[in-house]
C-alpha cells in the first residue's frame, strides 16, 4: 500500500495497483444486518432453508449493494495520504456484479488508480475495484469509484 506525503503526488499513481487488502468472510450476520438496514429481505439472502434447497450455491448470498459498501473497509486504506483532510464520496462511473457471493465465502478488495485530476476543489480520483472471491475464476463485483481528497 502506498503512503503519499503530499497530495499533489498522487497523480504518478494513476495506471499503478495500489495494494489488495486482506481476505474478509462474508458471514449470515453481517448480511443480515445489510438486509435489515437497507430493507432488502429477499429469500436469496436471508432464507437459509430456502436458498439450501433453491439456489446453485446451496446456500443464501450477500447482496450486491453488500459488497459495494465495503469500499470503505477494504479499498480505501489501500492509499494513504498524509495531507488529505477529508475524502468525499463522489459516486460510481460504473459497477458490475460478474459472481455470487455465497454466504460464508472470503472476499477482498484489489484498487487500481485510473486516474486523478483537479475537480471539485480537490484532486478527483477514480480508482476500479475489483472484489476477488477466494477460489473463484471470477470477481464478485468489479466498479470505477470515484473520490475527492481535500488538502489539508
Amino acid at each position: 500500500m502506498p503512503v503519499i506525503d503530499r497530495l499533489a503526488d498522487v497523480p504518478a499513481l494513476v495506471g499503478k495497483e495500489l495494494g489488495v487488502s486482506d481476505w474478509m468472510t462474508i458471514d449470515q450476520a453481517r448480511i443480515d444486518a445489510f438486509a435489515d438496514a437497507t430493507g432488502d429481505h429477499q429469500w436469496i439472502h436471508v432464507d437459509l432453508e430456502r436458498a439450501a434447497a433453491e439456489m446453485p450455491t446451496g446456500t443464501t448470498i450477500a447482496h450486491g449493494y453488500l459488497i459495494l459498501s465495503l469500499v470503505p473497509l477494504l479499498a480505501s486504506p489501500l492509499l494513504e495520504v498524509r495531507d488529505v483532510a477529508r475524502t468525499l464520496n463522489y459516486g460510481c462511473n460504473k459497477v458490475r456484479y460478474t459472481a455470487m457471493v455465497p454466504t460464508g465465502a472470503r472476499i477482498r478488495a484489489r484498487r487500481k488508480l485510473l486516474s486523478a485530476e483537479p475537480g471539485s476543489g480537490g484532486l478527483r480520483l477514480v480508482s476500479e475495484i475489483t472484489f476477488d472471491i477466494e477460489g473463484s475464476e471470477r470477481p464478485a463485483c468489479v466498479a470505477e469509484i470515484v473520490t475527492v481528497m481535500y488538502a489539508d
